[in-house]
């Protein structure tokens, strides 16, 4: 005779019911179905959620809560060591399966290790899925089967294995337990802002949940991915996927991306990956990447992958972190992406990438202060990505920028936000000022700025340090290394 007993589904970073491995096997077991979020904060140490994840998190749950009802089930809030949760849960239920979708942090790994021996140990059926991942970080290896090192091979190699496998349909009903279990109230988590409440921009940015980034998903294969390409670089239009805070949560899965993508693209073109689709898919696999980077280099957040870096003679600069995480660095493009950031959760790339490379470089601050500061602001802060990416700009990662390569803020600026769009809207002090000197206005003559009311100094700060100079105060650092 089948099972009976509940099957425990342990919601992690999966915060969905199309595409889900772990939710489709507990429902073909047959039995009625626990579904189960638990807050654990102690055992992701230092790298608990940030503010602004918190903030997502409460959001997105809610809307979990809300599909799980449609089916005509619940879900049930616990908060305390996963381990402790869920042999608890399984007490009260006699729950005689135990089912999740993996993660790859490397204090995860670890604590689901030990729950899956103990669940063993106790005759509990208790599997673990791919639900985050095109691939797992041990299935794209070179022809030695060791991990890349490189993106582009990599990204070549995920392209010869086909299209992934076809997402799983999300289930139209759930069997419910028959006990009505205890949860948590969602409102006690205090995951929420509230004295002083910094979340209006959050709010007036996104739709966290699995319905919104289905929504954000048509839009951007719709409008934005045939221009994706010439496009994704310019932070004043809207021409990026935003989807990476409702991936990092589980809201949609990267197969669910993958395939439909190439149906767009099939639709559009004829051709399974046009020059946008294929743009797209490739920054997909960048976050894979980072994954692989994370799994096989579990200290990556921590230290720097190239070791003589741990060598690099790093300034100690509170008052310039101060004024780069203000937004007050007196260099437009920098100072708009940080506002950016601090206003809505989220800050376009090519933007993360001129504002990682001035606190790196023309500061000589630590890689890991920006780390954690994007760690706690960012809706979509994601171990992997968070920490490959800074490590990139650094020129200490897999793969990375050679650390000579320095940014010039004001060049970028002028290349990708040519007419100031994104400058104007972030750094609304300046707006007035001519697009040939709004993105240096040092330069800008005593009229330009007395008709754009521009006083440097007082309602917009001078340069906090001079690039040129900077420049080479950083490749003289770097030189030290390289003798040492």
């Amino acid at each position: 005779m089948p099972d009976t007993a509940p099957t425990l589904l342990w919601f992690r970073r999966d915060l969905r019911l199309d595409d889900n491995p772990a939710l489709a096997a507990a429902v073909e077991r047959g039995a009625p179905v626990i579904p189960l979020f638990i807050l654990d904060d102690a055992d992701a140490g230092d790298w608990a959620p940030g503010g602004a994840s918190r903030w997502w998190l409460h959001k997105s749950l809610a809307a979990l809560d809300k599909s799980l009802s449609k089916a005509g089930s619940k879900l049930v809030l616990r908060r305390g060591k996963a381990a402790e949760v869920i042999d608890a849960v399984v007490e009260e239920t006699g729950a005689t399966a135990v089912y999740w979708n993996r993660r790859y942090e490397p204090w995860a790994t670890d604590r689901d290790g030990g729950i899956k021996k103990a669940l063993k140990q106790r005759d509990i059926d208790v599997q673990s899925f791919n639900g985050s991942l095109l691939y797992e970080p041990w299935e794209v290896t070179t022809k030695q089967d060791t991990p890349f090192k490189v993106f582009s091979p990599f990204w070549r190699e995920v392209q010869s294995k086909g299209d992934p496998a076809e997402p799983l349909a999300a289930p139209k009903k759930l069997a419910a337990p028959a006990k009505n279990l205890k949860s948590d109230d969602l409102d006690d988590w205090d995951l929420l802002p509230t004295k002083p409440d910094w979340a209006g921009g959050l709010r007036e940015t996104w739709t966290p949940g699995e319905a919104g980034a289905a929504e954000r998903l048509e839009w951007f294969l719709d409008e934005a991915v045939p221009d994706y390409k010439t496009k994704r670089n310019i932070p004043g239009s809207a021409a990026t996927s935003a989807l990476s805070p409702h991936l990092h949560f589980g809201e949609v899965s990267p197969r669910r991306i993958w395939h439909a993508a190439r149906l767009a693209s099939e639709a559009r073109s004829n051709e399974p990956m046009d020059r946008g689709t294929a743009s797209f898919l490739s920054e997909i696999c960048w976050r894979e990447f980072s994954y692989n980077l994370l799994f096989h280099n579990p200290d990556l957040p921590e230290v720097s992958l190239k070791r003589e870096f741990e060598d690099f003679p790093w300034r100690d600069d509170p008052d310039g972190l101060k004024a780069w995480q203000r937004g007050q660095t007196g260099y437009p493009i920098v100072d708009a992406g940080m506002r950016e950031l601090w206003h809505t959760g989220w800050m376009h790339n090519r933007v993360r990438m001129i504002a990682a490379s001035f606190l790196i470089k023309d500061l000589l601050i630590h890689w890991r202060e920006g780390e954690a500061w994007f760690w706690d602001t960012l809706v979509d802060a994601d171990l992997a990505n968070n920490s490959a990416s800074w490590q990139w700009v650094a020129g200490c990662g897999a793969d990375a920028a050679p650390y000579f390569r320095i940014f010039n803020p004001v060049l970028q600026g002028e290349k990708f936000d040519g007419d100031a769009a994104y400058v104007r809207r972030w750094v609304p002090e300046l707006a007035k000022l001519p697009d040939a000197v709004i993105h240096k206005p040092w330069e800008a003559k005593p009229m330009e700025l007395s008709e754009a009311g521009v006083t440097l100094g007082k309602t917009y700060p001078k340069p906090i340090v001079d690039h040129a100079a900077a420049r080479k105060r950083a490749l003289a650092a770097l030189e030290t290394i390289k003798k040492e």
